[in-house]
């Protein structure tokens, strides 16, 4: 028995000094990171059409000197929010969702449902050509991670509990988000 509870101390241990130490998430291949710089294609809503834009590409003190610490911590090195403490964990209000790190058009008030998570969900991205997904097995867990397909920006997870049409549930950071409201 003592021997049990050693084990269990000591993962427990184990687990909160690999999840306090900084950058916990490892590497990961991304396709949004491994796509070479060059034009990409994505949906603009605003023209309600594909658009082709550039990849950004930055240094980790141009980023450092664009974000807020709390956008940084996020988009940059995969970190999370505590739920129910984003600023658009509970917002209603008609409009698009950008990325914060580069402005990209992600998901619409209209895909947006309340998930009881305390994180903004949607079922649905505007576009599947505006995001990437990669696997993401930090934290004893497979997840599949949601990334902005042009600056390569985290921006939470997807799983598979969604509701319908598609089942998905893309629970998102909102410090990896800016909401810009439409009439």
């Amino acid at each position: 028995m003592k021997i049990h509870r050693l084990h269990k101390t000591l993962a427990m241990a184990a687990l909160v000094l690999f999840i306090s130490s900084p950058g916990c998430a490892g590497k990961r291949e991304t396709s949004a990171a491994t796509e070479k710089a060059g034009p990409i294609k994505v949906y603009s809503y605003k023209r309600k059409d594909f658009v082709m834009s550039e990849k950004i590409i930055k240094t980790e003190a141009e980023w450092k000197k664009q974000l807020s610490p709390e956008q940084f911590r996020v988009l940059r090195k995969k970190g999370t929010e505590q739920a129910g403490t984003g600023k658009y964990a509970y917002n209603h209000e008609h409009g698009v969702y950008r990325c914060a790190g580069c402005g990209l058009d992600l998901f619409r008030s209209d895909d947006k449902y309340e998930s009881g998570t305390g994180w903004p969900s949607f079922f649905a991205p505007i576009s599947p050509e505006n995001i990437a997904t990669a696997a993401d097995n930090s934290l004893f867990s497979s997840r599949t991670e949601v990334l902005c397909r042009r600056c390569g920006g985290h921006l939470g997870h997807v799983f598979e509990d969604g509701p319908k049409p598609t089942g998905l549930r893309y629970c998102m950071n909102s410090a990896a988000l800016d909401f810009v409201a439409v009439k």
